[in-house]
This record gives structure tokens, sequence and C-alpha cells, in this order.
């Protein structure tokens, strides 16, 4: 009798043992993925924050290209106010993507903006971004 209630006992403990380490694990877990999308956040808000910077830049030399920098402008502050769930965050980055791409298309066409050092710091410092982004 009484090693059956030891034994009975015993596998209680274990099973308390086993929930208390479960538990604590699936909260730290969930504070890593917390964790992770602020990471991502202040990225995404240093992206935004580089935008400006970079379609002035080109503005001087391309003026004509108007509808391209209303396009990026528009596409910043649709994903900048974003809001919610990942995949609604995710949503209004698409546009802000293409935009970019559009961006970089007219780039193409100034070889005098492409040597512009500063619009080359701003390149690679939205470049590295990125790259965070995707880590």
């Amino acid at each position: 009798m009484g090693w059956t209630i030891a034994i009975i006992g015993g596998i209680i403990l274990l099973i308390l043992i086993f929930g208390v380490v479960s538990y604590n694990r699936f909260v730290s877990q969930r504070q890593l993925i917390k964790d992770a999308w602020a990471n991502i956040d202040t990225e995404l808000r240093r992206r935004y924050d580089l935008i400006p910077n970079l379609v002035e830049s080109v503005r001087g030399y391309a003026s004509h290209e108007r509808t391209v920098f209303e396009n990026v402008t528009r596409a910043r502050a649709a994903a900048a106010s974003a809001t919610g769930s990942p995949a609604a965050q995710a949503a209004a980055e698409g546009p802000l993507v293409a935009a970019l791409r559009q961006l970089f298309a007219v780039v193409e066409n100034y070889p005098d903006l492409k040597a512009n050092q500063n619009f080359l710091a701003l390149q690679q410092e939205l470049a590295n971004t990125e790259d965070r982004l995707q880590t």
C-alpha cells in the first residue's frame, strides 16, 4: 500500500514538473515572438524614415518624375499607418515595395545621381535595413 502511494505521488510530481517546465517554455517563446515583431517594427520605422530623404535626393535630379515621387510618398504613408496583424502590415508593404522599385528604375536614367554620395549612402542604408528585415 505504501509503495503505490509513493508511485502515484511520484507520477503526480513528474506531471507537475512537466507542466511547469512546459508553461515556462511557452512563456519564453511567446516573449521571443513579441521581441522579434518589435524588431521588425523598428526596422520598418527606420525604413519609413529613410524613404523621404531618398525621395528628396532623387527629386533634385528628376523633377519631371512627379508621379513616381507621389506614389512613393503615398505608399510610405499607407505602410507607416498600417497597424494590426502581421498580415495587415505585410499587405500594406506590397505597394511600398513596388513604389520603391519604380523609384530605383528612375534612378537608372540619371548617371549623375547614381554617383551622388548622399544618394549612395541613403541607398546603402536602405539596403542594410532591408537585409535586417529579411533576417
